[in-house]
C-alpha cells in the first residue's frame, strides 16, 4: 500500500508500465503524489537489486 491509501504499489507500477504519466496517474488518483510514485519506483528497484543479489549467492 501507499502510504496507507488503498492503492497499491503494484497498482502504480502497472499504470507506469501501461504507459501512463505520473500527471496523469495524479490526476486520476489526487490522493497520490509525485513522490509517492517515486516511492514506489524506489521499493520496486530496491526489490529487484535485492533479489538479484540473492540469486547470485
Amino acid at each position: 500500500m501507499v502510504r496507507g491509501l488503498r492503492i497499491t504499489v503494484y497498482d502504480v507500477l502497472g499504470w507506469l508500465a501501461d504507459g501512463m504519466t505520473v500527471e496523469e496517474i495524479i490526476e486520476d488518483f489526487p490522493e497520490l503524489e509525485a513522490d509517492d510514485i517515486q516511492a514506489c519506483l524506489a521499493y520496486a528497484a530496491n526489490r529487484e537489486r535485492h533479489s538479484v543479489t540473492l540469486s547470485a549467492q
